[in-house]
């Protein structure tokens, strides 16, 4: 699948609804996959652009909902759960769990064409999220111990000369150290390295 257009994964046991799903989806321009069955879902190659998926509330293997926490746990597309049996409770847990929509059975295609579309942006989102903290979790594993202790006293406004007396070192060790840092960590400036810290949690 080429990663830079979004894919819509529909997840339904009913062959109709699948089809007229899909038809809809690809009369909008979107590429659609079907699958019957959370298995079968579960086991395809799915997170190679971004994404998001139409699920079922009642499948015939696991409910909707299930998996939903399963692909919680490995960044999962973003969820559009649809259902001819939808209660209350249900929706509020999905809603709750992150789902993007919950729409009842029947629902209107701009109804669904909407949802889809908040979903793909949010995954785009997430997946750009993801990527930005990866390249600088790279950087910062280039750093010594030593630069590790000092980049949070630089990120901290710390002048050169108080982050040195907190390490016990010499004014002018802590400056080679900081600007290993900016080199390591490919940052030309200090509010840049402090965006990164703050990426890497370390603020």
């Amino acid at each position: 699948m080429n990663s830079e257009c979004p894919v819509v994964f529909v997840l339904d046991d009913d062959p109709s609804v699948r089809e007229a799903l899909s038809s809809l989806l690809r009369s909008a321009g979107l590429r659609v996959s079907v699958f019957e069955s959370a298995a079968e879902f579960l086991q395809a190659k799915t997170r190679d652009s971004p994404a998001c998926l139409v699920l079922d509330l009642q499948l015939p293997d696991i409910s909707g909902l299930e998996l939903q926490r399963e692909l919680a746990q490995a960044n999962g597309p973003p969820i559009v759960f649809i259902s001819g049996h939808g209660d209350i409770p249900s929706s509020v847990r999905a809603m709750k769990a992150g789902a993007v929509e919950f729409l009842p059975k029947p629902f209107s295609d701009q109804e669904l064409l909407t949802a889809v579309h908040s979903a793909i942006v949010q995954d785009q989102g997430a997946r750009r999220t993801r990527s930005e903290l990866a390249e600088v979790q790279k950087f910062y594993a280039l750093l010594s111990t030593r630069e590790r202790e000092v980049l949070p006293l630089v990120v901290a406004g710390l002048t050169n000369k108080q982050s040195a007396a907190k390490l016990g070192i010499a004014e002018i060790t802590l400056q080679v150290h900081r600007a290993q840092i900016m080199r390591k960590m490919g940052a030309q400036s200090v509010p840049e390295l402090v965006r990164m810290a703050g990426k890497l949690g370390i603020l």
